[in-house]
């Protein structure tokens, strides 16, 4: 899921206009040729181990227990995260709270995939896979989370990358923003934003991946997908080229026709995103070691986790927390949140800034503490 850009405008406006670009269009760059294929590897392999070893000669069965597991799981790490960023932090210790924080991402991960498996394949068994039932099944899905305001909720990378910043590692925004202290209700916030949104954001994606399968070339699957990547690649370009104009009319808008508008936006980038995904995710089937399932989808689950890792955005592979739309001021409600370089070069200038302060301070006490020394006449 995508998360919040409130207040990131100003916090990473900074230097010329062609800097700012510049570091923009690097972002966009990167999060579409590097983080997106990463993290639709991590899903596929992890979703294609699910399948091979989590009970494969119980279709049912196997869906019950991801369902179970990924949702518990989710919740979890929803009821807990004041308790998780309080007891797993760099003040515990960096080389400690690097390997926890981590390790509690691995699990998130299994889990989220787990979660969206097993709510994937009980819907089909429940529902089916006709082309009428999923157009309407995936409408009113979309409608009843554009009605709770949720609708947000259905994109995901390349147009959100979550760096793995300590402040907010473990931050799972709730739909109904209930206060920790009021434990009932945030227990039922919790539930309500796992299992209720959740399953219509799954609801959104199971419909509309289906009904690509289903007219997109369903005789040739080698072209379907390269379709799909090609199409989603070309609407994520376009949707990117239009976010200048859309902030600007956004900005200028207020109540229903800005929400109105922003979702129109969201609903356009998820089109993008669900080609993106469905492509490379047939890529990975087509091409990579396609007579050695196991082998495959061990080395792609272990690489792009790691390789995501390293890049400090690992949790750009979960799902969780519910953003509403148009939450953030003005025309900001349209923007995706793909920082990466710019957040970067911003601690470190932040860092500098830092250092130029303590030193200035350092210089003047110096300073302040020699002066007696030079003119002793005038303590006396």
């Amino acid at each position: 899921m995508r998360g919040s850009t409130a207040g990131l405008a100003d916090t990473l406006a900074s230097g010329s206009r062609a800097y700012t670009a510049l570091l923009e269009c690097v972002d966009v760059i990167f999060a579409s040729v590097v983080v997106a294929p990463a993290v639709v590897a991590y899903w596929k392999s992890t979703w294609s181990l699910m399948d091979l070893y989590v009970l494969p000669e119980s279709p049912v069965a196997s869906a019950a227990a991801c369902v179970t597991f990924g949702f518990c799981v989710d919740f979890f790490m929803c009821v807990f995260q004041t308790q998780l960023s309080k007891h797993l932090s760099p003040d515990k210790g960096r080389l400690t709270y690097y390997v926890l924080s981590r390790s509690c991402s691995c699990l998130a991960g299994v889990a989220c995939v787990g979660g969206w498996r097993g709510a994937w394949n009980l819907f089909n068994e429940c529902t089916g896979d006709s082309a009428r039932t999923l157009l309407s099944t995936t409408a009113a899905a979309t409608l009843s989370l554009a009605a709770l305001r949720a609708l947000r909720n259905i994109c995901a990378v390349p147009f959100a990358v979550a760096v793995d910043s300590p402040q907010d590692f473990f931050y799972v925004p709730t739909m109904f923003r209930t206060s920790t202290r009021e434990t009932a209700f945030y227990i039922l916030d919790c539930v309500f934003s796992v299992a209720v949104v959740g399953s219509l954001v799954v609801f959104v994606w199971r419909g509309s991946w289906a009904l690509l399968d289903i007219f997109l070339f369903p005789d040739d699957q080698v072209k379907s997908y390269w379709t799909s990547l090609i199409v989603g690649y070309s609407v994520v370009i376009a949707t990117f080229s239009l976010q200048a104009p859309i902030r600007w009319v956004t900005a200028r808008l207020h109540g229903a026709p800005r929400l109105l508008l922003a979702d129109v936006y969201h609903l356009i980038s998820f089109v993008a995103t669900v080609n993106v995904w469905r492509g490379f995710w047939g890529m990975l089937d087509v091409y990579l070691f396609p007579e050695s399932p196991k082998f495959s989808n061990w080395c792609t689950h272990i690489v792009s986790i790691v390789l995501l890792m390293l890049l400090n955005c690992s949790n750009s592979v979960l799902v969780r927390g519910v953003y509403i739309d148009a939450e953030e001021p003005a025309g900001e409600c349209v923007v995706f949140p793909c920082h990466y370089l710019r957040l970067f070069f911003h601690k470190e200038r932040t860092k500098k800034r830092h250092k130029r302060a303590l030193a200035t301070a350092a210089a003047r006490k110096t300073e302040e503490s020699s002066v007696p020394l030079q003119n002793p006449e005038e303590k006396v």
